[in-house]
């Protein structure tokens, strides 16, 4: 019978935590189709959302066609808004990159786009990868 407990109270914590740390997965790009990686989406104590964006085989924007200069990463919301997270740059063999944002409001959705210049305020690039389905 504790077995049974215990296997209850494993399950329920699983269950819990899974529901605080959504984990979104990028789609295959037809621009850098080697390209994959995830968001991971927490709450803190203040109720702000923490993303958590790592990926890897993301070429460098400048080998793109036409080439960029930058990669930036966007979160969209329920209600359409946009919100610029920051420039991501890959590194090392892997060509690895990573970026931790926080944001007040739920991401509905992440993409990244490569753009000429990192201080805009939309995306005006081409989408490199995005969460949507």
């Amino acid at each position: 019978m504790k077995f049974i407990k215990s296997i209850a109270v494993g399950l329920c914590l699983v269950t819990a935590l899974n529901a605080c740390t959504p984990k979104m997965t990028f789609t295959a790009s037809t621009i850098v189709p080697a390209a994959n990686g995830t968001v991971s989406v927490k709450t803190d104590k203040n109720k702000n959302y923490i993303l958590d964006v790592t990926m890897q085989n993301l070429a460098p924007a400048k080998n793109l066609t036409p080439s960029r200069n930058t990669y930036l990463v966007w979160m969209e919301t329920k209600d359409n808004s946009v919100k610029k997270l920051g420039q991501i740059s890959p590194s090392g063999k892997a060509l690895r990159a990573s970026l931790s944002a926080t944001s007040i409001d739920k991401p509905d959705q992440v993409f990244v786009t490569a753009e000429d210049n990192a201080d805009i305020s939309f995306p005006s690039g081409d989408v490199i990868l995005t969460t949507r389905k």
